[in-house]
């Protein structure tokens, strides 16, 4: 690796990796690209909505005690065990860090970070991000009349039946950026949004003005969303994992070439599982996104002209990406303590089930009595099914499970005779045949959970801070990109949205049979708060004008089924891609924290959409179905020649 000057970096693609998701990732990733790969910097994502949530209420509960926050750790406790191996080989090699590991203290791991440094005898310089924590902003905009209309299911925050006790909003790249620019080797950041880490290091390297290089910055806007996730974009969450089982094991993390244009290059790690193609590529894409537009405090992009090809094994460019000026606002996440909630769970046999379920339901509600009106949310589902002349008992037995949130901890009474585990437990001897309990009822004792208000809060009431201990303490200001005020962009909440324009007939794709739509789609799906977002794509053109023409927002009600909550949906389509995808409001039922779902992250609703029969043409199943055929990118590498 080349030695690069703070100031003036060279100007070819800077090669950005992709080090961690979220806390749970492998901890080998900053150790493997620091000592084995060639890469200028390393960029990593330990936040979500969730993480937000423990350490924003884990501090506003420390300051409220006058308590310090050392013992729990108001910054990811992880980040630690990943990253001091790596130092060493990040100082040989020259390689810059910007990771949002900070949480609610930065300042804190910051500290640790130095101090680390120090007695390993390196010269790493350290700077830390502020600014994301703006509690005292909502107060302020609340009592001036702002409304902070919830961006997902609607309605006012003064409405909101919880007190907020913290709010964070998303923070870009600039501040890091500036960070790079004043000589540090490592940013610490709280919550900058998912890409913001990509977008500084490249708006650093290239030396792009943050108030008219928008195509550039949409670029890498783009590929910040695409390696954000790790190993996500190279096979992780796959649907067509099945021809990746050699090798995942250990699945790769991946790289973003990023040129001057802000088009850019994904690799992956040599040597490793999984691959990058096309097809990964496109799952990734269409994981947690909203809409035709992709939005960044720094710049928004336009998905719908994105292109991919694939130049070589594990080798996509990507272009196509445009840029426009970055919203007035940013989106603020509000956290309140939401109750208690609580879980029981029979487990059913064999034939039956749904009078079973009915039967024990009607029991446990006469056990209640008045008591139901205690609850703000009561939920019996029976979840699984009996195989027809079942392998084995284990899958004939399905989870009939009572799920309960409510303010008051002592109904639940675990342990004691009266409460929800009481009225649960004690139909037992009158229930149905085959039924049994779970051995473990301490999910019936009642955890804390919250509840979590997605808003905007205008960028211009941010003080996004820039703190440089090693130049003396120095601090930067990092004001409002002047594009807010040169161009006035304010954007619509909600996107626009459209069925195909140009459907083909159905009855003329030939003979069909039924069967999952998953035999021929691809797709992947997430969250963006209490919203689910779900996408898919094909693989051949005659595909796509069949998924399109086939998937409009009517069948999306009607694939869902029962799981339609009557609430809006949004489409748009990428046809580079070949793909539709879809929003689904308020889906996930308020989101991870208290939704009652088993799908709260939105991880699982696509899954179960393909796997819903629709009628397929012959001619598609003929070629095999997604699980059958060879890998994505090598149909790509064939057709990048042909085309």
């Amino acid at each position: 690796m080349a030695s690069v000057d703070g100031a003036n970096p060279p100007k070819r693609p800077v090669r950005i990796a992709g080090a961690s998701g979220g806390f749970t990732d492998r901890q080998r990733s900053i150790l493997s690209f620091a000592r084995d790969n060639d890469v200028d910097v390393i960029i990593g994502d330990w936040m979500s909505e969730m993480t937000m949530q423990w350490h924003g209420v884990a501090k506003a509960d420390a300051a409220r005690a006058g308590q310090d926050t050392n013992a729990i750790g108001a910054f990811d406790p992880s980040f630690m065990g990943t990253f001091s191996s790596a130092l060493s080989h990040l100082q040989q090699r020259r390689i810059k860090v910007a990771v949002n590991a900070g949480a609610s203290e930065p300042d804190k791991l910051a500290a640790l970070v130095i101090k680390a440094v120090e007695e390993q005898g390196l010269d790493l310089k350290v700077a830390w991000i502020q600014g994301d924590e703006v509690m005292d902003v909502v107060q302020t905009l609340l009592k001036e009349g702002e409304k902070f209309e919830n961006i997902c299911f609607g309605g006012n925050l003064e409405d909101w039946p919880f007190e907020p006790i913290a709010a964070q909003c998303y923070l870009g790249g600039a501040g890091i950026a500036e960070s790079f620019r004043a000589g540090a080797d490592i940013v610490i950041c709280g919550r900058v949004s998912d890409a913001a880490p990509v977008i500084g290091a490249a708006m650093w390297w290239h030396g792009w003005d943050r108030n008219h290089d928008f195509d550039a910055l949409a670029g890498s806007l783009i590929a910040g969303h695409l390696i954000e996730c790790s190993s996500y974009v190279c096979g992780g969450y796959y649907s067509g994992f099945k021809a990746l089982f050699d090798g995942c094991e250990n699945i790769g993390f991946p790289i973003a070439a990023i040129k001057k244009d802000g088009t850019f290059v994904l690799e992956k790690e040599p040597n490793t599982g999984g691959e990058m193609s096309v097809g990964t590529a496109t799952s990734q894409l269409l994981y947690e996104i909203q809409g035709p537009r992709y939005y960044g405090s720094d710049v928004v992009a336009l998905l719908e002209g994105i292109q991919m090809q694939q130049i070589a094994k594990d080798q996509v460019l990507v272009t196509g990406v445009k840029g426009s000026p970055p919203p007035t606002t940013t989106k603020v996440g509000i956290t309140a303590r939401g109750g208690y909630q609580a879980e029981f769970h029979y487990y059913m046999c064999g034939l039956d089930l749904k009078e079973k379920a009915e039967w024990t339901e009607r029991q446990i509600r006469y056990s209640m009595g008045k008591n139901v009106e205690k609850f703000s949310c009561l939920k019996f589902s029976l979840n699984g099914w009996c195989q027809e002349d079942p392998e084995n008992q284990d899958v004939a037995t399905v989870d009939f499970r009572i799920f309960v949130q409510t303010k008051d901890k002592n109904i639940l009474g675990a342990g004691s005779m009266v409460g929800f585990q009481r009225w649960c437990m004690e139909n037992f001897l009158q229930s149905v045949p085959g039924a049994s309990i779970e051995n473990d009822l301490r999910q019936t004792s009642g955890k804390e959970y919250f509840e979590y208000w997605a808003a905007l809060l205008p960028q211009s009431k941010v003080s996004h801070i820039v703190n440089l201990p090693f130049l003396h303490d120095k601090t930067i200001s990092i004001p409002s990109s002047a594009s807010l005020e040169n161009y006035g962009k304010t954007y619509e909440t909600r996107q626009w949205s459209y069925d195909t324009r140009n459907p083909v007939d159905l009855a003329s794709v030939g003979p069909t049979k039924r069967g999952p739509l998953g035999w021929v789609a691809l797709g992947r799906s997430g969250d963006k708060a209490s919203d689910a977002n779900v996408g898919f794509f094909v693989r051949n053109n005659d595909e796509w004008y069949w998924l399109r023409s086939l998937l409009t927002v009517a069948k999306m009600k009607e694939l869902l089924g029962p799981e339609y909550n009557g609430k809006d949906i949004d489409r748009f389509e990428i046809p580079a891609l070949r793909a539709v995808h879809f929003l689904l409001h308020d889906h996930l039922d308020r989101g991870w924290s208290a939704t009652s779902t088993y799908d709260g992250l939105g991880k699982n609703v696509c899954e179960y959409l393909r796997a819903k029969h629709v009628d397929i043409p012959i001619a598609f199943l003929e070629r095999g179905t997604v699980s059958h055929q060879r890998r994505f990118q090598e149909r790509y590498i064939t057709w990048a020649v042909t085309m």
